[in-house]
């Protein structure tokens, strides 16, 4: 049991990482992978009206993996921290060249974490 909670650990950080080196990177890495083009992003599925899809994806991805890795005691502070780094890799977008600071993709990362936070907190008073 305290191998898959580590697997899932080293996972979720592996992850974390990684998209803290995509966020930062000037210009599309799967743009660059996709389509040879780094200034082209790849869409999932077409945005939703206020919201970024791919970052409300990725996000609750991220948020799904943080919260299969930690106890349920460490849960606030987990979406306290996913919810800053949101807000400050987006903000980083304003110095990189060839990103750009977007509302739209701010409030997806923030509603991606606020849904897995909503579910828990759901699945946890109904589980009682």
């Amino acid at each position: 049991m305290k191998k898959k909670i580590l697997l899932r650990k080293i996972i979720f950080h592996i992850s974390n990482i990684g998209l803290i080196l995509i966020y930062l990177y000037p210009g599309s890495i799967f743009g660059w992978l996709v389509y040879g083009n780094i200034k082209k992003q790849p869409q999932l599925t077409s945005d939703f009206m206020l919201f970024s899809s791919n970052h409300v994806y990725t996000f609750m991805l991220l948020s799904l993996l943080g919260l299969l890795s930690y106890n349920k005691d460490k849960v606030k502070i987990l979406f306290l921290y996913l919810f800053f780094i949101s807000i400050f890799l987006e903000l980083c977008h304003i110095l990189i060249p060839q990103r750009s600071f977007q509302y739209q993709d701010l409030f997806g990362n923030i509603l991606g974490i606020l849904l897995v936070f909503i579910i828990f907190n759901f699945y946890k008073f109904f589980k009682k």
